[in-house]
């Protein structure tokens, strides 16, 4: 986090510090040139209002490579021209992090703004435009010095090892002699959730997916890893990207299909792939994608990975959730099945047009 609109101090992710929270604070502040005039907790983070404007400091317990492959990235994008970045500050002895007490403490520019809507299909397009604008910066950036982690990941395995998953989960259900709530309403879309699993797997296996990952870790492509509402903010008329801790060497269509699968199970969005399509086409207006992209892309987007892993929450891990909340989670992604079976279908003829 790197800004957020402090209009109404009583909101409930604004907290006060307690007395050891805030000598921690201000002994790590001891390190950097500027005068403290006030700071407030808000989430996780630290807004601090300084001499020199508005900060963010960042507490983590580990990563320091995070906080160098962040400040190297930010620093490139700001000598590339693209400045809707939360820039990186340097202590007094030109460090990029502190060490207090077995944590690590960095600092960044503080973005005055609010979170983005995504509700609005207009918004949600600036914000894909600002990580088309992200990714094309990336390719000219210098990437040697970056120590980030390579998360191309053999998808037709990792698929093929959740619909296993399935059919275990199946099998428990059909065992039990006394069903709940949840065991009949995951079971009933089981068949359905599988299904839309098995074409996903047969997508990644046509779309030459090992050609795109070899070029990907051939480039060093870094992706975002991360690109949420929380980390967008809104300023003005422009979009800032104010987190750059969890970049990794990735597709950069797992970006894009992440945040696209983001806005779908929205109440706004319900699936309706034509308001992905504007999202796909306001991305493709600054980066092309070719077909075997947005196949990939399609596949990542449609696989049920939510469901799985909520399945193996309940049947595998047994973990420790009130009734309601499992049966709510459940429910929150099984009300757009048929919109999904109906968004694949209309993302098939897109590709097919595209031709």
């Amino acid at each position: 986090m790197g800004g957020r609109k402090m209009e109404n101090p009583n909101v409930s992710y604004i907290y006060k510090l307690s007395e050891k929270e805030e000598k921690t604070v201000f002994r790590v502040l001891e390190n950097y040139n500027f005068d403290v005039i006030n700071i407030a907790k808000v989430r996780n983070v630290y807004r601090v209002e300084t001499s020199c404007g508005n900060v963010c400091l960042k507490r983590i317990k580990h990563g320091r490579h995070k906080i160098i492959n962040g400040n190297i990235l930010a620093e490139g994008f700001i000598n590339e021209g693209f400045g809707n970045i939360a820039k990186y500050y340097k202590t007094k002895n030109n460090e990029t992090y502190v060490r207090y007490k077995g944590s690590v403490f960095y600092i960044t520019e503080w973005i005055d703004g609010e979170e983005c809507n995504l509700d609005s299909i207009e918004e949600a397009k600036n914000c894909v435009k600002l990580l088309a604008q992200y990714h094309m910066t990336c390719n000219n950036i210098e990437m040697k010095k970056l120590k980030i982690k390579n998360k191309l990941r053999d998808w037709p395995r990792i698929f093929k090892e959740n619909l296993h998953d399935l059919e275990k989960f199946e099998r428990i259900i059909n065992r039990k002699k006394l069903k709940c709530e949840f065991d009949m309403v995951y079971l009933n879309y089981i068949e359905s959730v599988y299904n839309r699993g098995i074409i996903a797997l047969r997508l990644l296996n046509t779309s030459n997916f090992y050609k795109l990952c070899k070029q990907a870790r051939k480039d060093k492509t870094v992706c975002h890893a991360g690109f949420y509402h929380e980390d967008i903010i809104k300023r003005g008329q422009g979009y800032y990207i104010i987190d750059l801790d969890n970049i990794i060497v990735d597709l950069r269509v797992n970006d894009l299909g992440k945040f696209i699968r983001q806005l779908m199970f929205k109440k706004t969005h319900k699936w309706d792939f034509q308001k992905a399509k504007l999202i796909i086409e306001e991305y493709c207006s600054i980066v092309q994608l070719n077909r075997n992209e947005l196949e990939t892309m399609l596949a990542l987007i449609i696989f049920p990975h939510k469901f799985c892993k909520l399945g193996k929450k309940r049947y595998i891990k047994h973990k420790v959730w009130e009734e309601t909340k499992y049966t709510y989670k459940l429910n929150r992604l099984v009300r757009y099945n048929t919109n999904q079976d109906r968004f694949l279908d209309d993302y098939l003829a897109y590709i097919n047009n595209k031709q």
